[in-house]
């Protein structure tokens, strides 16, 4: 049964808030993309939201508070973490601090980690949905793990329509890409992920350099994994046109309209419309070029969301693979090249029976389990009857 989207109307909310106590999923807006939220304290409803996104269990969650008070219940805030809070929430900042003793957040959703990370979303749904739920929502994107995020709840829909109960409809996200997430676990606060908040304003607000992870960092917040973000399709950065075949998403007003992040060269537009393009490019293309981004600003999140999804990764096909024919074992080995037909008899000749001996030989090594073929059948007209023997699966498939 595919999930309802529904408008956040008092009674759905109240709705939801239900779902989500009995242990639940739902889909919220935020102000950056939808989220899939379940309750932050329930280890089962957390493992069933891994298992409905595919997501690895060592990738930790975040977990979306309603107020600072609930905030403070959940980690130990350093002086900088408050000022940062004091300044951008609520809003597209993630802060990882370590877990307070009257955390609720599950070990289960913050990976087996002693550190918990906490957001203050602004979009009025998400902060409607958490007051009526009362306690903290883990929401990553509500999307299959790995793919491009959501950002109206059709892209939701498609996703995951299947495996939770509830799409509240926000319309489409206002900012478009993930928060930024910083680490104040230690002295000099650490850029895990760039994101919505620019690098530049929190650097102004706390009075410091942000320091950036080394290569060799473990996994210790969302949005770390090399490869992420990602459509179905090969993505080819930094293009100034497209090849024959590539869908062409652009940059500027040098570009074609259609696809355009945004031709007037408006970074926070293009944040905005990076992940919804992508999908429709997605759709119908095999191979994606992107347009040379500005690594300034929000140009900063857009191009490391850009190179994680360029990752070289295994492709899921688009096509549903043809099954092996089930009376052929998966290990005979194909016919040769220069096979023809005359008459319905294969053409004698070396190469030919080269290859029925080296299948009765690959069978004989893997012999035949199914008892019906294992007595044989009738030799096939089509077939010299001296070359149709009991077992003899490779021949049986020519006929």
């Amino acid at each position: 049964m595919t999930a309802t989207i529904v408008p956040p109307t008092p009674d759905i909310l109240a709705r939801a808030a239900d779902i989500l106590r009995i242990g639940g999923l739902v889909a919220m807006p935020t102000e950056t993309v939808y989220g899939l939220a379940c309750d932050a304290a329930n280890p089962d409803a957390v493992a069933g939201l891994y298992e409905a996104k595919g997501r690895p269990r060592f990738n930790p969650l975040i977990a979306h508070v309603a107020s600072q008070a609930m905030a403070e219940r959940e980690a130990v805030f350093t002086p900088l973490a408050r000022k940062a809070a004091e300044c951008f929430w609520p809003g597209p900042l993630t802060i990882v601090l370590p877990v307070a003793p009257t955390a609720s957040v599950c070990d289960l959703a913050r990976a087996g980690l002693d550190t918990v990370a906490l957001r203050r979303p602004v979009h009025p749904v998400a902060q409607a949905l958490l007051d009526a739920f009362g306690g903290p929502l883990v929401a990553p994107s509500a999307n299959k793990s790995g793919h491009v995020s959501p950002t109206m709840p059709a892209h939701v829909r498609t996703d995951l329509g299947d495996r939770i109960a509830l799409i509240l409809d926000g319309g489409p996200c206002a900012i478009g890409i993930e928060s930024t997430i910083v680490d104040f676990t230690q002295d000099t606060p650490r850029l895990l992920r760039a994101g919505a908040l620019e690098t530049a304003q929190l650097e102004d607000c706390l009075g410091v350099a942000l320091a950036r992870p080394g290569d060799n960092a473990g996994i210790t917040a969302p949005g770390q994994l090399k490869s992420h973000y990602a459509p179905r399709a090969a993505l080819r950065l930094n293009a100034a046109t497209p090849m024959s075949g590539e869908g062409y998403l652009g940059f500027g007003d040098h570009c074609p309209r259609e696809g355009n992040l945004s031709p007037s060269g408006d970074l926070t537009e293009a944040a905005a419309n990076l992940f919804a393009m992508l999908r429709a490019l997605d759709d119908r293309y095999e191979r994606i070029a992107v347009a040379p981004i500005p690594h300034t600003g929000l140009g900063e999140a857009i191009n490391d969301r850009l190179e994680r999804a360029a990752t070289e990764r295994p492709r899921p096909s688009r096509t549903p693979s043809r099954p092996l024919l089930s009376h052929v074992h998966a290990s005979c080995p194909p016919l040769p090249r220069n096979r023809h037909r005359h008459a319905g008899r294969p053409r004698e000749g070396p190469s030919l029976r080269a290859g029925l001996r080296h299948r009765r030989h690959a069978h004989a090594r893997r012999p035949c389990t199914d008892p019906a073929r294992r007595n044989g059948r009738p030799a096939s007209p089509a077939l010299p009857p001296l070359r149709h023997k009991r077992g003899d699966l490779c021949a049986r498939w020519r006929k």
